[in-house]
């Protein structure tokens, strides 16, 4: 059984100034948008976020961004969101982008316990800067690290009483990997179901990578809507 959290402060009181978090997600889908907000009640400050980005500015990780509780970005994609471009370019947040795949690797790699890996993404540009290059089979390949977190955040359309978690559609992108590269996880969910009301071929993230879990109902905002004439 798992740590079952009444509220999103309880769920987040042992992230501390200075922790490095992994939080999930693909643009707004499928963030944990309360333990974001929770996070920013806190007022918990110098974070490393390892995520795909960094929300926008009014959601998601934006608002932490906004609340400059953030000292480094770890990403792959910064488009959406014109505090994050304002902060960088005043040179008050650090700032490591990284190719989408890579990032998903190194994440996964993290996960799965293997401290690095050789990639050909990067290869003749300024990511390779002070990384090995080595050659295999004529071709060459950058040597990435494998990245973890204190802590990873993430967000399943549902969840059993031991962690057991199954994601919705594109939000299953970021957020499985980086339920496995955390010392610790905790999971918002959108339902808590009872023990064996999910089928063993339908877990995305077994529970055992998972040690809090919260219920909560979230807003699922989207970065933009766009529409066609008829």
């Amino acid at each position: 059984m798992k740590q079952i959290h009444s509220s999103f402060q309880d769920a987040v009181k042992n992230i501390h100034d200075g922790s490095t978090l992994m939080v999930g997600g693909f643009g707004l889908v499928g963030i944990p948008e309360n333990l974001l907000l929770a996070l920013v009640e806190t007022g918990v400050k110098d974070l490393t976020i390892i995520s795909n980005n960094c929300g926008v500015d009014d959601w998601g990780l934006g608002l932490l961004l906004k609340n400059k509780q953030i000292k480094k970005m770890v990403g792959s994609y910064v488009g959406e969101n014109k505090e994050f471009e304002r902060q960088v370019l005043a040179g008050e947040i650090e700032i490591e982008l990284i190719p989408q795949g890579t990032l998903a690797e190194r994440i996964r790699a993290g996960g799965a316990g293997i401290p690095a890996f050789y990639t050909p993404a990067g290869v003749g540009t300024s990511i390779a800067e002070g990384k090995e290059v080595r050659e295999f089979n004529g071709k060459e390949y950058l040597l990435e690290t494998a990245l973890t977190a204190d802590h990873s955040l993430v967000r399943a359309i549902k969840g059993d009483k031991m962690g057991n978690l199954v994601y919705n559609k594109t939000a299953r992108n970021f957020n499985p990997m980086i339920a496995a590269a955390g010392k610790t996880t905790i999971a918002e969910l959108e339902e808590l179901v009872e023990i064996g009301q999910i089928e063993p071929d339908q877990i995305h993230t077994p529970g055992v990578y998972v040690q809090n879990i919260i219920v909560g109902h979230q807003e699922k905002r989207i970065e933009r809507k766009t529409i066609r004439q008829i």
